[in-house]
């Protein structure tokens, strides 16, 4: 396999490395899905999503950009089957610091405050037909009554679940959108922690900033994180009226910033990360927390993952702490006791959870200091911060960071 003449690791445990793209100068990447030959990619920065053919990992090459708005962002998308589906939004980091867009919640207004939906933004989840992977040509586009859809979790199926920023919300909630006819989705189902619907006489008292992140659905339970305001166990068994079975909060005390949760339903687990969203001098770091869900009523606590040491982390500065877990997706990587995480300046790490109450770091892969600076991370030290991993059934795992693109790395653990 060739060595590639400009990326040496900082350091790596268990890992080979495999190929990398800056994708065209738009290395400003978030979410990552990998569907047969082909990578799709959210960025925040350009205004699309790119596609590139992974059929030779070793040699990545963009072949693609689906445009979106211009003064929206297209941060996080889902494959399956013959179908992509992209989450778009106003793009509030445009119009506000780091910190504005992380500490407080971002609505509670009418979402002509921003222009008019449509035509200066647009706000929703557009959906395109795979049948020429390398050309996915656009079928549908469900706009929302308000500023736009965050993330979406879709496996497949009638159903994908979104978090949206509807008018009269404080912040992101949970929307059941149903698929029926691909080019034709909508919205069927609601779901909000108490508080959140401003428009309705609800009194917004959190600390922080509250608003879904996004959910991971396993069986008829989705499993959602909510920034500062923890995680909870929703019962999706009829779409148009989810449940709640659970909510547990840890913030304050500890930071909040939930964003990733992985069930691990054989060993009844749920994994749960706090994101890192400012630099590690301004805030505590960020764990990733095990808990004990055999009691889906009563998920309790258990330990928290070690944190990397294999490098001075602090001192090397910027965001230092968890991003997104691999999510065991069907088709790709699946393991009940191996866990793929992103963890900013600190690279992709792996993690052994034989022993839920010890889990042991069991390989890393940290990519070099990019060479070219592209998100506009204002008041954020330049340093990698990786953003997102997908992992295939083979071991490659497509790594992505805010400014360096996309890394292929071969888990050899």
């Amino acid at each position: 396999m060739p060595a590639h003449p400009t990326f040496v690791a900082e350091s790596v445990k268990g890992f080979t490395f495999v190929g990398h793209s800056d994708l065209g100068e738009r290395g400003h990447s978030d979410q990552v899905m990998v569907c047969g030959r082909h990578a799709y990619i959210g960025h925040s920065k350009t205004r699309g999503t790119s596609v590139v053919d992974v059929s030779d990992p070793r040699q990545p090459r963009l072949v693609n950009l689906l445009p979106h708005h211009h003064a929206s962002w297209g941060l996080h998308l889902q494959t399956a089957g013959n179908l992509l589906l992209v989450a778009e939004a106003f793009d509030f980091r445009a119009v506000m610091s780091d910190k504005d867009y992380y500490l407080r919640s971002v609505g509670g207004f009418d979402s002509a405050a921003f222009g008019v939906r449509g035509q200066d933004y647009a706000a929703g989840m557009r959906v395109y037909d795979l049948t020429d992977p390398g050309a996915p040509r656009e079928i549908g586009f469900m706009q929302v009554e308000g500023l736009g859809i965050h993330r979406l979790w879709w496996t497949g199926g009638r159903y994908a679940y979104g978090s949206a920023l509807l008018d009269g919300m404080v912040d992101y909630i949970l929307v059941i959108i149903d698929l029926a006819d691909p080019a034709r989705p909508e919205i069927v189902g609601r779901w909000w922690l108490p508080g959140l619907w401003a428009a309705g006489g609800e009194t917004y008292s959190y600390p922080g900033r509250v608003g879904l992140h996004h959910v991971v659905v396993e069986g008829n339970i989705a499993y959602g994180c909510w920034r500062d305001g923890g995680v909870t166990l929703i019962d999706v068994s009829d779409p148009t009226a989810p449940k709640l079975i659970a909510h547990r909060n840890w913030s304050p005390p500890f930071a909040g910033g939930t964003h990733s949760a992985l069930p691990l339903i054989d060993r009844n687990l749920l994994i749960v990360a706090d994101e890192a969203v400012r630099p590690i001098d301004c805030e505590p770091l960020k764990p990733i927390w095990i808990f004990d869900i055999r009691e889906p009523t009563n998920p309790v606590s258990i330990s928290t993952f070690p944190v990397p040491h294999d490098q001075d982390y602090v001192r090397k500065g910027g965001n230092f702490g968890p991003h997104n877990l691999h999510e065991n997706r069907p088709g790709s990587f699946q393991s009940s006791s191996i866990v793929f995480a992103t963890y900013q300046n600190a690279g992709l790490r792996v993690f052994d959870l034989t022993d839920p109450y010890r889990p042991q770091e069991a390989g890393w892969f940290v990519p070099p200091t990019p060479t070219r600076w592209m998100e506009p991370l204002r008041g954020r030290q330049k340093v990698l911060h990786s953003a997102d991993v997908f992992v295939a059934a083979d071991g490659l795992a497509y790594l992505t960071d805010y400014d360096a693109g996309l890394t292929i790395v071969q888990w050899n653990g």
